[in-house]
C-alpha cells in the first residue's frame, strides 16, 4: 500500500523539536507534521527568529525528514485570529508544506468566538485565496464538541466548496469529542477527507488516553478498508498523546514512535 505515512511532532509534546526529529528519523519515518499550535506545542512558530527557522530546515534535511504538513491550530471564526492563521500559512509555505491542519475552534486555548455552519463556512472561504497563493490545502480536524465528527465537518467543507479546504479525520478525536464509531463516521464523509490523524484510543470514551496505533481499541483494519473501498490514498500522520499524565519519559515517547513504525510495517505499509 503506497501513501505518505508521517509522524506528528506533537507526539513529542513537552520535548524539543530536536528530540522529535531524532526519534522520528531513528524509527524510520521519512515524513513529519510540524506542530505550531499556540499555547500547546510550538515546535515551530511565526515569531521564532529566522536563524532558528533556517536551522530547523537544515536539521530536517540532515535527518531525511520531509516537512510536508504543519499543524497550525487557530480559531478560524475569530476575526482577531485571522492574521495569526495567515502567518501560520506563510510559515507552512516557508517549510514547503502541502497541508496545513487546524481545528475550527481553538485546540488548546479558550474560544473567544463561536459560529454556526454558515458563518464558519464564510470565514473559511476568506482563506481560500491565500491557500491558493501558498499552494496549501487546509484540512479541518475533527476536534471539539461542535466539530468532533466527520459528518459535522463535511457539512462545512461542502458549504465552502473548494478543493483547498478538506477534512483531517482524527480517528480518536471522533470518539473522545464526537462519541461516534470512527469506521461508520468515516464511511459517511470519506469523499471529503484528504488527510488523517492516525491516533488510537484506550480507556473510556471521555478519558484522555491515546497510545501508539495498535495499542488501543480502534478498528484500524476497518478504517483502512473504508479508505480502500473509496480509493482514498490520503496521507496518514500518526499522533500519540498518551495519558493525562504524559508519556513519563523521552524514552517512552521514542518507544511509542518505534511501535508505530512497526505497526504500519506489519500492516503492509512502507514508511
Amino acid at each position: 500500500m503506497s501513501r505518505i505515512i508521517a509522524m506528528n511532532s506533537n507526539t513529542y509534546h513537552g520535548y524539543s523539536l530536536e528530540d522529535a526529529v531524532r526519534g522520528i528519523a531513528d524509527a524510520g519515518f521519512r515524513y513529519i507534521e510540524l506542530t505550531a499550535t499556540k499555547g500547546w506545542t510550538e515546535h515551530v512558530f511565526p515569531d521564532q527568529p529566522m536563524k532558528r527557522l533556517f536551522r530547523v530546515q537544515d536539521m530536517l534535511r540532515d535527518a531525511g525528514l520531509n516537512p510536508f504538513a504543519m499543524s497550525g491550530h487557530t480559531n478560524l471564526t475569530d476575526p482577531d485570529r485571522f492574521g495569526d492563521f495567515c502567518d501560520n500559512m506563510r510559515l507552512a509555505a516557508f517549510f514547503g508544506c502541502r497541508y496545513i491542519v487546524s481545528s475550527i475552534g481553538e485546540a488548546h486555548l479558550t474560544d473567544r468566538h463561536k459560529a454556526g455552519a454558515d458563518e464558519t463556512a464564510r470565514c473559511i472561504e476568506k482563506l481560500v485565496p491565500e491557500l491558493a497563493a501558498r499552494d496549501l490545502t487546509l484540512v479541518l480536524e475533527t476536534h471539539g464538541k461542535d466539530h468532533g465528527t466527520g459528518a459535522a465537518l463535511a457539512e462545512i467543507v461542502e458549504k465552502v466548496g473548494s478543493e483547498r479546504v478538506r477534512i483531517n479525520y482524527d480517528t480518536a478525536n471522533v470518539i473522545f469529542y464526537g462519541r461516534v464509531d470512527p469506521v461508520q463516521d468515516l464511511a459517511g464523509c470519506v469523499r471529503d477527507v484528504s488527510y488523517l490523524h492516525i491516533k488510537d484510543k484506550a480507556g473510556a470514551d471521555d478519558e484522555w488516553n491515546f497510545p501508539a496505533p495498535g495499542k488501543g481499541n480502534i478498528d484500524f483494519d476497518g478504517i483502512f478498508e473504508v479508505l480502500k473501498r473509496a480509493g482514498n490514498d490520503s496521507p496518514f500522520s500518526v499522533e500519540i498523546e498518551f495519558t493525562a499524565q504524559g508519556a513519563g519519559s523521552l524514552e517512552a515517547v521514542d518507544q511509542a514512535v518505534r511501535d508505530s513504525a512497526a505497526f504500519f510495517r506489519e500492516k503492509g505499509f512502507e514508511l
